[in-house]
């Protein structure tokens, strides 16, 4: 999949192209509704697809104090999820005031520079350039002028209320993880880099894979029954987010053992899909109680996974 920050890079693509824009934090199952729509498209008319997005989410710069302070998915892992689902290609603009400065006009104009625009696909009530003056009427508009369709998607509702990223991280907060699934159209996981701990896990026997964490929303801490996947390769594994209260207590960590396996994995990325909640997090009597539980854990996060 094609990655590019300059909408010009899409004119080495098969015209005409077919965009699905939007934030798309999570991938959920409304932005899914969004760009499944320009793949439909592509696929009627031909022509590449794929997702114009922003970088920073623009929140973070227009308005920094009601950001969230975490997101569903760092723009690497909005990378992966979206070549799952077959995208050509992932324009991320760098979202800066120039940016939002643009005229909803201006702002077609730049995404212009790719090639010829066919269908445009975004949610029915998307709002773009200088002011928010952009709108499902005004893409319309520019589509007679310039030849391209519109789709306008209505937002997809869950128990009665629609879908968004605010009440999916809420859910992944308050360990409602299942709810967060049903939302997102698939289990809830983070990316993270593989760094190096104290390596005590080696010496009682769970060698475990310590994850940097960035700034995706973190369920709440505890032991849990996870699939974790590095490129090709999948696992089954449990996993422990938290302070480590038994051997450290300084620092929140996220620290992964995988089951069958014995992988080098320092230096790559992980993504760790959050299956099962086990049990919360608390302090030992001494390191031998902690590998009794840990493999008693491990048992548990089996079966679940089964």
């Amino acid at each position: 999949m094609l990655r590019a920050t300059h909408a010009s890079a899409l004119l080495d693509l098969a015209q005409p192209l077919h965009l699905a824009l939007g934030v798309f934090d999570g991938v959920h199952v409304g932005h899914r509704a969004v760009i499944q729509a320009a793949q439909a498209s592509a696929r009627e008319m031909g022509g590449s697809w794929g997702v114009v997005t922003f970088e920073p989410h623009p929140i973070r710069v227009l308005a920094p104090e009601r950001a969230p302070r975490q997101l569903l998915a760092s723009l690497d892992h909005k990378a992966r999820l979206l070549e799952r689902m077959g995208a050509e290609f992932l324009l991320a603009l760098p979202f800066d005031h120039a940016l939002a400065a643009l005229s909803a006009r201006e702002f077609i104009g730049l995404l212009q520079q790719g090639g010829a625009i066919a269908s445009i696909s975004v949610g029915e009530d998307w709002r773009f350039g200088k002011g928010r003056e952009g709108d499902v009427a005004f893409l319309r508009k520019m589509g007679e002028e310039h030849g391209f369709l519109i789709n306008a998607l209505p937002p997809v509702m869950h128990e009665g209320e629609r879908i968004s990223s605010t009440r999916i991280r809420q859910s992944i907060r308050d360990g409602a993880l299942a709810n967060a699934a049903a939302m997102l159209g698939r289990p809830y996981g983070i990316e993270g880099i593989v760094v190096k701990g104290q390596q005590l896990g080696r010496t009682i026997g769970f060698p475990t894979a310590n994850l940097a964490l960035g700034d995706e929303q973190l369920p709440p801490d505890g032991v849990w029954a996870v699939r974790v996947e590095c490129g090709s390769d999948q696992w089954h594994g449990v996993a422990n987010l938290g302070m480590r209260p038994t051997v450290d207590g300084s620092q929140r960590v996220f620290e992964v053992h995988v089951f069958d396996a014995a992988p080098e994995l320092y230096g790559k990325t992980l993504e760790v899909e959050f299956v099962h909640y086990l049990r919360g997090e608390r302090k030992f009597e001494s390191l031998e109680a902690l590998k009794t539980q840990i493999q008693q854990d491990a048992v548990a996060a089996r079966e679940m996974l089964r």
